[in-house]
C-alpha cells in the first residue's frame, strides 16, 4: 500500500478556455491564462491498495459515486496506465472552495489529484507532465499546477498542449461570492452545447485567440490596466457566448449584476478595478493589490468577499511507501 497527499489551488482565467477541439484529450479550441490563487486550496489523498476490488472517492466526508466517481476512476485509469500498474485507490478530498459554483474547484480537484496519484502509483513526473495530466481530467486543471500567472497552450496535440508560467504585473484579485450552491448546468455540459449550438461559437475561437497574443503581450509589459480591460471583456463575450446557446445558459443572477456596476462606479472613481468571471454567478476583481481592501470593503455589501492574491502551484505535501 502506498499513499500520498498534495495540495493545490483554484486558478482565475483572465483569458477563458471555453470549447475543446478534442473531448477525449481535453485539448482546447483556443490557448488561455489564468492566476493561481492563494486561497480555497484543494488538499487530495490518494492510497492504493491492491486489496480492493474498485476505486472510491470521498469529497469533504462525504462518499461520492456516479458521475464524479467515473471521472476519477477514468482519470486513474490514465496514471495506471502510464505507471504499468492495475491496483485501486481510495481518494479523499477536502475541499476549501465551493464545489461547482464557478470558483475552479474542477481546477483545484483534478491538480491535486494528479500529483497524488501520479506520486502514489510511483510516477515521477515533470511540472509539464504534470500539467498535461492534469489536462486529462480537468482542462483548467493544466493551469493549476503552475505558480502565479500561467499561459495554456492550446498546441497541437497531447505533447504540445499544457500550461507553464509567464511575465505578468504585480496583482491582487477580489473574490466576490454571491452564490455557493453547485450551478444547474455543469461547465463540461454547457461548454459542449455552446460548441454545438450557438452561431457565434466560430468567431469566439477567432477573437479568443487573439486576445491570448494581446494579454501575453500586456502581461510582459506589466500593463495592469490593459490586463484588466482585456480580461472584462473576454469574460463577458464568454458569458453573452453561453447565454446564446440553445436551449440558453445563463450564470449571470442580478446578484451578480449588482456586483459588476459597483465595480464600474469604483472605476469611475478611480480605482483599478476590472471584472471576470467564470462560468457561475460569482464575480473576481482584477485589481492593484494596495486597492483590493478598498474594493473588498465596497462589495461586501453585497457579497461574501475574499482578498487572494497570486498562489503556489500545485504541490506534494506527503507520501509514505
Amino acid at each position: 500500500m502506498t499513499q500520498a497527499t498534495a495540495v493545490a489551488h483554484p486558478n482565475i482565467a483572465l483569458v477563458k478556455y471555453w470549447g475543446k477541439r478534442d473531448a477525449t484529450m481535453n485539448l482546447p479550441a483556443t490557448g488561455s491564462l489564468s492566476m493561481t490563487l492563494d486561497v480555497f486550496p484543494t488538499t487530495t489523498t490518494v492510497t492504493v491498495d491492491e486489496t480492493l476490488a474498485a476505486d472510491s472517492l470521498e469529497l469533504d466526508g462525504c462518499t461520492l459515486e456516479g458521475t464524479p466517481l467515473d471521472r476519477v476512476a477514468r482519470f486513474l485509469d490514465i496514471v495506471r496506465g502510464l505507471a504499468g500498474a492495475s491496483a485501486h485507490a481510495r481518494v479523499v478530498t477536502t475541499n476549501a472552495v465551493p464545489t461547482g459554483a464557478g470558483l475552479a474547484s474542477s481546477a483545484s480537484g483534478f491538480a491535486a489529484l494528479a500529483v497524488a496519484a501520479s506520486a502514489a502509483y510511483g510516477l515521477d513526473l515533470t511540472p509539464r507532465e504534470l500539467s498535461r495530466l492534469a489536462r486529462r481530467g480537468s482542462g483548467s486543471a493544466s493551469r493549476s499546477i503552475v505558480s502565479g500567472v500561467a499561459v495554456w497552450h492550446a498546441g497541437d496535440d497531447d505533447e504540445t498542449s499544457f500550461a507553464e508560467p509567464t511575465a505578468a504585473p504585480d496583482m491582487a484579485m477580489v473574490i466576490a461570492t454571491v452564490e455557493e450552491r453547485e450551478k444547474p448546468v455543469s461547465s463540461r455540459v454547457a461548454m459542449v452545447r455552446t460548441a454545438e449550438t450557438s452561431p457565434f461559437y466560430p468567431a469566439w475561437v477567432t477573437s479568443t485567440a487573439e486576445t491570448l497574443e494581446r494579454m501575453v503581450d500586456a502581461c510582459a509589459a506589466g500593463d495592469l490596466d490593459l490586463v484588466g480591460r482585456i480580461a472584462e471583456t473576454n469574460a463577458l463575450r464568454m458569458h453573452a457566448l453561453i447565454q446564446s446557446c440553445d436551449p440558453p445558459i445563463r450564470y449571470l443572477t442580478s446578484a451578480s449584476l449588482t456586483v459588476l456596476d459597483r465595480i464600474e462606479a469604483l472605476r469611475a472613481d478611480g480605482v483599478l478595478a476590472y471584472a471576470t468571471i467564470d462560468a457561475g454567478p460569482n464575480v473576481v476583481v482584477l485589481c492593484d493589490p494596495a486597492q483590493a481592501p478598498r474594493i473588498a470593503d465596497d462589495l461586501a455589501a453585497v457579497a461574501s468577499t475574499v482578498v487572494a492574491r497570486p498562489g503556489p502551484g500545485a504541490r506534494l505535501v506527503e507520501a509514505v511507501a
